[in-house]
């Protein structure tokens, strides 16, 4: 959060945060995988730890982290004080985001996740940051990343499919709510679905390696659950509030926190309306 009050500083950028809701069925082998990978790190920080190795032990560190409950609400605090606003998903936050893209609420969604342009984001923002740096824990070292927009119509037009297609050839490749078929990568999956136009005209070999659920994937990324922008929390700056929160009930460093409420009070001439989101190149978190 504090890193994004840069980007309002110096950028002028208006962020909306989406805080992700409960996670569709679809998703539970994907979430049990995620807590196999997770307990599997653990195991190979105490081991690394134990060893001395300080570098794989943070990589693998770096793989253990998950956001608690009592850690979302204290950031929608925070960001109220910091008079960023929010809004609480009812299901996938990429999903969210992407609806608020479309309506206009929002100029463009922010994500790493390209699930974004399968719900339909018109404009994805990926890896925005004063200085964008990625974790590779497999490689345990970081890497520098530009920021990049991509535009949805403009690739959809580049690889002659349809969204519908796109959607198909997520299938093929692997999305959060299956595997995908091996031996299948991405350019592969656009080539098929050039020649097919859909799965339903896939061959015999393939239809019986396709999701028994198929239809519902993509239901689920054609018409996700969403909360209308009416629920977005616009918050308003309060600098002794942040103080409070931060300094006296958390112990941060009164130093680091005074930049941040210095750095924020200059953007503060006025506190923004909802339909100011929409004005200027903003991205949804």
């Amino acid at each position: 959060i504090f890193r994004t009050t840069r980007l309002i500083s110096e950028f002028e950028i208006r962020p909306v945060f989406v805080f992700d809701g409960p996670p569709p069925e679809l998703k539970r082998e994907e979430i049990r995988k995620r807590r196999e990978a997770r307990e599997k790190a653990q195991r190979e920080y105490r081991e690394a730890a134990a060893a001395g190795d300080s570098t794989t032990a943070f990589a693998k560190a770096v793989m253990t982290s998950r956001l608690t409950r009592t850690m979302v609400e204290e950031a929608k605090v925070l960001l109220g004080l910091l008079g960023i606003p929010w809004i609480q998903a009812p299901s996938e936050g990429e999903a969210e985001a992407a609806f608020l893209a479309r309506q206009g609420t929002v100029w463009a969604a922010g994500s790493k996740d390209y699930d974004s342009l399968l719900f339909g984001a018109p404009r994805m923002v990926r890896f925005l940051a004063v200085r964008s740096t990625e974790f590779l824990p497999s490689q345990g070292r970081s890497r520098a990343v530009p920021p990049e927009v991509l535009d949805l119509e403009e690739n959809l037009a580049h690889l002659g499919l349809t969204r519908e297609q796109l959607i198909d050839v997520a299938v093929l490749v692997g999305t959060d709510f299956n595997e995908g078929i091996k031996g299948i990568g991405p350019k592969g999956a656009v080539k098929r679905l050039r020649e097919w136009g859909s799965l339903d005209r896939s061959p015999p070999d393939i239809r019986l390696k396709l999701p028994e659920n198929l239809e519902a994937i993509r239901s689920f990324f054609l018409s996700p659950p969403t909360a209308p922008p009416e629920e977005l929390v616009p918050g308003r700056f309060n600098s002794e509030g942040i103080r409070k929160f931060l300094c006296d009930e958390r112990d941060f460093a009164p130093a680091r926190v005074e930049s941040v409420v210095r750095r924020l009070s200059k953007q503060r001439v006025g506190q923004p309306r909802l339909d100011d989101f929409s004005d200027a190149p903003e991205t949804v978190k």
